[in-house]
């Protein structure tokens, strides 16, 4: 280990916990880049997980809701 990262990470202890878990989340992309396997945080396993029990429910968009969305463009809300 650098001197550089052994001195961030004993100050990493100090820093806020928002801060700390932001250094984690690019800590987790990197190792998933070095060993070719991502590993999913909380909030994205549980995104996932909502999005199944959507599907197993029958919550589907049609075809024209999802038209719609592509033509009102970036920031609209439907």
């Amino acid at each position: 280990m650098t001197a550089l990262t052994k001195k961030l990470l004993d100050e990493v202890e100090t820093w806020p916990l928002e801060d700390q878990e932001e250094l984690a989340e690019y800590a987790r992309e990197i190792r998933g880049r070095r060993t070719g396997t991502y590993q999913l945080s909380e909030d994205e396993r549980a995104g996932i997980d909502r999005g199944l029990a959507d599907m197993r429910a029958g919550r589907f968009a049609t075809d024209e809701q999802i038209a719609a969305i592509f033509q009102e463009g970036p920031g609209s809300v439907c």
